[in-house]
């Protein structure tokens, strides 16, 4: 399978120029490929092809106008046009009912949150014996490795985001080496907001709530750009600092998905969860809490990694009645309010935790082997392990050469 790769690059003062230029020499190519297309499209005109954009490209830097596209590696400007191709692509199968839909194909702007460019293997990009990212026409990034890669990539993406951090995001092929050894436990989760996830095991994994920490910190920020003028460089220096406070929400979000799931992977043979409606959920009031507990990101977390080491994820539908069945005798007991936390089933007696019980459910409803056991009450809550509601402090990463996986290219 593909996987991508992350690590922090910073450019310095001259590289940042030579990557600003880049950016926008993609983007206008984007551009101007999509302006081709609507106008041919509006005037009754074929579908323009692939093999005439490329020819009108070329033919677009022997012009005064455009001749500034010949300034950056011509990699990244044909790989912009196979980003309309794909734009267009997802566009119309969905609507065809191949995918889930998606919109119709848009004009990029430099005021976009996520700026990024593409190299491919024949852009002759390669990381030095330093241990440095050697771009065409940009020269050698510093980047900060903060693990091996286990084999040799086939593309790079330089990506901007909108708090002024640079990344460098790495293509490559996994294969059946990374499968972990068959473990004998089987588990099901039952996601929520009181507890991030609750496992039918009976441990309760509790919720960060990391936009809710920030929220004082994002408020001051927030308020202080209001106050600046519009146009002003103030202004942008506000901005920057109110998305890396939301950036800094959003990395610690995303290292506590990946502590969880990467030990949920590791330690149970088989996981089921049940299939959430977010998009509906996140029309309620209680949208922001739901955002802040990222189940999406989570389940895809899950989905990829159960895929990469040889585990198995069941999604049960939305609809499954887990929290209205006894997990014991399996009697329907009806719907409760969400304030109603522990209940007695009227058939068999038992007590149950309300979300244990949901838990145990689940995983029943995926045809997993558990115990019901679990689904009794406990007098006391069961805490979160630490590596699961932590995040790891930071520590210095070096770059040790002769480690498998980083070659020098």
């Amino acid at each position: 399978m593909q996987l991508r790769y992350s690590f922090r690059v910073y450019p310095s003062a001259g590289q940042r120029t030579a990557l600003a230029r880049a950016f926008g020499c993609a983007r206008v190519v984007f551009n101007d490929a999509l302006r081709v297309r609507e106008e041919a499209r509006a005037a009754g005109l074929p579908f323009v092809t692939s093999a005439e954009l490329s020819k009108r490209l070329t033919a677009a830097k022997k012009t005064p106008e455009r001749a500034w596209l010949g300034e950056v590696s011509a990699v990244i400007l044909q790989q912009s046009l196979r980003d309309v191709d794909t734009a267009y692509r997802n566009f119309f199968d969905g609507l065809k009912g191949k995918c889930p839909r998606m919109g119709a194909p848009r004009f990029k702007s430099k005021r976009d949150n996520r700026q990024s460019i593409r190299f491919t293997a024949n852009a002759a990009w390669r990381i030095t014996p330093g241990g440095k990212l050697r771009l065409p026409k940009i020269g050698d990034l510093r980047v900060k490795w903060s693990r091996s890669l286990p084999s040799d990539p086939s593309s790079v993406t330089v990506i901007k985001d909108a708090a002024g951090r640079y990344f460098a995001s790495f293509v490559l092929e996994t294969g059946p080496e990374e499968v972990l050894p068959e473990v004998a436990p089987e588990l099901g989760i039952d996601l929520g907001l009181g507890h991030f996830a609750v496992l039918s095991d009976g441990t309760k994994v509790d919720s960060p709530r990391f936009l809710r920490r920030a929220e004082k910190r994002l408020k001051k920020a927030q308020r202080d750009l209001s106050r600046k003028q519009k146009g002003s460089s103030n202004r942008g220096k506000a901005r920057v600092k109110v998305a890396r406070a939301h950036a800094r929400a959003a990395d610690a979000r995303r290292e506590f998905h990946h502590q969880l799931s990467t030990q949920l992977i590791r330690e149970n043979q088989a996981i089921a969860v049940e299939d959430l409606c977010v998009k509906g959920l996140a029309r309620t009031r209680l949208a922001k809490s739901v955002h802040d507990a990222g189940w999406s990101a989570f389940v895809s977390m899950l989905e990829y990694k159960a895929a990469r080491y040889g585990r198995t994820l069941v999604k049960i539908g939305r609809f499954e009645p887990t929290s209205q069945v006894c997990s014991r005798c399996g009697v329907k007991d009806g719907p409760k309010p969400l304030s109603v936390r522990v209940w007695t089933c009227g058939a068999c007696g038992a007590v149950l935790d309300r979300d244990v019980n949901a838990a145990v459910n689940v995983a029943k409803a995926a045809g997993l082997a558990v115990s019901a056991c679990g689904a009794q009450v406990r007098r006391a809550p069961v805490p979160a392990q630490r590596s699961e509601a932590g995040t790891h402090p930071k520590r210095p990463t070096r770059l040790v050469w002769g480690q498998a996986g980083i070659p020098g290219l």
